[in-house]
């Protein structure tokens, strides 16, 4: 049987790095607070061992930024893998956080009301928090994906906070862009003007979800076009003919060298879904966000909104880098 609490693998831990001396140093982190419920990663699709590895490195991600933190992974369509070691579905990984921290509340019962008696703050200053907070793994909004999430976390039991999803965001439309540029199909830095000769003059963005995660990625196309300087439409795969449309568009109006960007995690969506919306389009595909590091970033973002955590003064909203 696997162990609701998450997988234990082999894979190295990300370690905070030494704080460096001088004035120019980066902020000390903040640890994760005592008796904060856990950061549980609700990951979609069917899980295997790319997708466990994925769904660790962010959660590594997450914990070099945040140390301390009590992050797990629970898999939404765990399905027969629910049995085997590494991949626990996710209403069993909340229903095991719901009766750890019922335990912990029950044992210090006492120490609170002493503490309130005493008029002295409350023992355990997260014992009203949730049980656990639970970030979807998805680029965009998937109102069939984020419904089935609700009712796994319903039928855990446990009282959770349910985020959104982690776009459209910024950071997401510099992650498109690494790795529009990593496939040679966009300039890897404006700032040095880098050109290169397959660059494309028009990009296809492309999301999952229907014609609700197309619009939410057309905001992130709008930050990618401005990094770019290429005009950006999204598509959504899961909706015949989408991709072909926005490239027709695109061609249209004067694009000639398109690319598809798959504004994707990775695990949401069949890995050769893009490929083959790209080939039906006629243009050339970039790789899935993955474990981009602003993939993680934003996990922790979400969570630390949601618990009020306040990050160090040096990091943008919910600890994000100020770029």
């Amino acid at each position: 049987m696997s162990s609701p609490t998450g997988p234990t693998s082999g894979l190295p831990v990300r370690m905070p790095r030494p704080r460096q001396p001088g004035r120019h140093r980066r902020p000390e982190p903040v640890a994760a607070p005592a008796g904060a419920p856990p950061l549980v990663l609700a990951v979609p699709g069917t899980p295997d061992t790319a997708t466990r590895r994925l769904a660790e490195e962010l959660l590594s991600i997450a914990r070099s930024e945040l140390p301390g933190l009590d992050a797990r992974i629970g898999y939404l369509d765990a399905g027969d893998t629910a049995d085997e070691p590494g991949y626990p579905a996710l209403d069993a990984v909340l229903g095991h956080a719901a009766a750890q921290r019922t335990a912990r509340a029950q044992q210090t019962a006492a120490q609170e009301a002493a503490a309130q008696e005493a008029g002295e703050p409350a023992a355990d200053a997260w014992a009203q928090a949730p049980d656990a907070v639970v970030i979807p793994l998805l680029a965009g909004p998937d109102s069939a994906v984020l419904r089935r999430i609700r009712q796994a976390v319903m039928n855990s039991g446990a009282a959770c906070e349910l985020t959104d999803a982690l776009g459209p965001h910024p950071l997401l439309a510099e992650a498109l862009h690494v790795r529009l540029s990593e496939a040679g199909l966009a300039r890897a830095d404006r700032a040095r003007l880098f050109t290169v000769t397959t660059a494309a003059d028009g990009i296809v963005l492309a999301t999952i979800g229907g014609e609700e995660a197309a619009q939410a990625a057309g905001i992130t196309g709008m930050l990618l076009s401005a990094r770019l300087a290429v005009p950006v439409l999204a598509a959504a795969l899961d909706e015949d003919g989408a991709v072909a449309r926005a490239a027709d568009q695109l061609r249209a109006s004067g694009s000639r060298n398109l690319a598809l960007a798959p504004c994707l995690i990775g695990p949401e969506a069949d890995e050769a879904l893009p490929a083959m919306a790209a080939k039906e389009a006629g243009c050339a595909t970039a790789e899935a966000l993955g474990a981009y590091p602003a993939i993680g970033k934003l996990a922790l973002a979400k969570y630390t909104e949601v618990l009020g955590i306040a990050m160090p003064s040096a990091a943008g909203p919910g600890g994000m880098p100020v770029r």
